[in-house]
């Protein structure tokens, strides 16, 4: 008993001491779309670009951009020949080969965005966009004339499903108080970069649909330019910018969007890789999941020269704000634009969620509203936002074809979903989510 012991001592000392932080380390990143396409692969590109300086003492970077799913297993093993010993692979359709590989190379570090599958050598991230997605439903609610919105999505996956019914959640919780009947259009493109599908989608909800504001999930500004257009024409249609700051490309339509800061995720992950953190043997568990707690994501559609945000664009801000409205939490009464910022703060925040959005292992509590401490003078400690817009009541319906989820699997499609009163959907339930809430109407995918 006492040899058997000492021996598993030993072996735990030696694996320790077999892997030593690199004093410089080669880092590459594989884009999904071109560097240029102002969307998705261009703000991880902004992420690499801030860590490459930020850590230029210590880290060597490199890209390769317009990758297909097809083609990212030979981008690897070229990128390890190269010397290149932590690869981050931003597409969920790279999922799988990258955990493949990740089983080929071992001493090579695999980070993946926005998929689920880990090894001891390959962890995953992703910076979610629904709370910003919710805060310009709540502006979009209150601008529209018709109440009819539209959606141009690039794919109906779980993250975008998130994403729209975050959206048409805000937009019905003002439009209603408003007198209108909200519905949500959606139309599906199939692509993450298409801009003549994504224009051709917006010309649809627009001119088929009467809808007066649009919202999308598409890598190019084609949504935003097309807005701009009819505005030049004298059709006023809102807009809210996606992933980049695009106001730059519709000055006359843009009220608002999401933007997303990937160098906050990549600063930490290769900081600890440095200190020796990060190993290729402990990565099972780091998930990221980070939020607008965490500066991830913000709200906005233009960041001046100084790196601040145009949160709301100026233009706007006077009708916002004479635009009055109750917040449903509290029954007081304010305008739609104090609405936003109280939102917008009410979710960011939570000091004490960020610990627990780093790993698989503890995103199960990020739902706990408070631990008490039993201290007198600090009976309680807070972890969840006070207000999060996938709380019940809520209604829906399962989308056709999508059975994951633990209100969907076993169910028809169209089959009901209800969210009980008061209740927060979890981590879990957000991941998988493949029902629209009753007032989005989905139209199938353009051909």
């Amino acid at each position: 008993m006492l040899t058997t012991t000492l021996t598993v001592a030993k072996t735990e000392v030696a694996t320790v001491a077999t892997y030593t932080a690199p004093q410089k380390i080669k880092a590459a990143w594989i884009y999904v779309g071109p560097v240029g396409d102002y969307g998705w692969s261009y703000m991880h590109d902004v992420g690499r670009r801030v860590v490459a300086e930020l850590y230029k003492d210590w880290l060597e970077t490199t890209y390769v951009e317009n990758v297909q799913a097809s083609q990212s297993p030979a981008v690897i093993d070229d990128l390890v020949r190269k010397g290149y010993t932590v690869i981050f692979t931003t597409s969920f359709d790279f999922m799988d080969q990258t955990y493949e590989k990740a089983q080929e190379y071992k001493n090579v570090m695999f980070f993946h965005c926005s998929g689920y599958k880990r090894l001891p050598n390959m962890g995953t991230y992703f910076a979610d966009l629904y709370q910003i997605y919710y805060l310009n439903g709540l502006m979009a609610g209150a601008l529209t004339k018709t109440g009819k919105i539209g959606y141009v999505a690039a794919h109906t996956i779980p993250e975008v499903v998130r994403h729209i019914n975050a959206f048409a959640i805000g937009a019905k919780e003002v439009g209603e108080q408003l007198g209108k009947n909200i519905t949500v259009y959606v139309i599906e493109i199939g692509d993450w970069f298409n801009p003549d599908k994504a224009k051709a989608a917006a010309e649809t909800l627009v001119n088929q649909f009467n809808v007066d504001v649009l919202a999308f999930t598409e890598d190019s500004t084609a949504v935003v330019e097309y807005a701009e257009s009819l505005y030049k024409q004298g059709k006023q249609i809102y807009v809210f910018s996606h992933y980049s700051p695009m106001y730059e490309w519709g000055p006359d339509v843009v009220v608002s969007g999401q933007l997303v800061r990937w160098e906050v995720i990549y600063a930490d992950i290769l900081a600890k890789i440095k200190a020796g953190i990060y190993t290729p043997s402990n990565l099972q568990n780091v998930d990221y999941w980070y939020l607008l707690n965490t500066g991830a994501v913000d709200l906005g559609a233009h960041v001046y020269p100084n790196g601040s945000v145009m949160r709301i664009n100026p233009k706007f801000v006077p009708l916002l704000k004479s635009i009055m409205v109750k917040d449903v939490r509290t029954g007081e009464t304010l305008s739609v634009y104090d609405l936003v910022m109280r939102r917008y703060n009410e979710m960011k925040e939570a000091p004490l969620l960020q610990p627990l959005q780093g790993t698989a292992l503890t995103h199960q509590l990020e739902v706990l509203a408070n631990i008490s401490t039993g201290s007198s003078h600090v009976p309680a400690a807070t972890i969840a936002p006070v207000f999060d817009p996938f709380t019940g009541p809520l209604t829906g319906y399962c989308i056709a074809g999508m059975h994951y989820s633990r209100f969907c699997t076993g169910q028809p499609d169209n089959a009901p979903v209800n969210v009980q009163p008061g209740e927060r959907l979890t981590h879990d339930d957000l991941w998988n989510m493949d029902w629209f809430v009753k007032w989005v109407a989905f139209q199938g995918t353009i051909k």
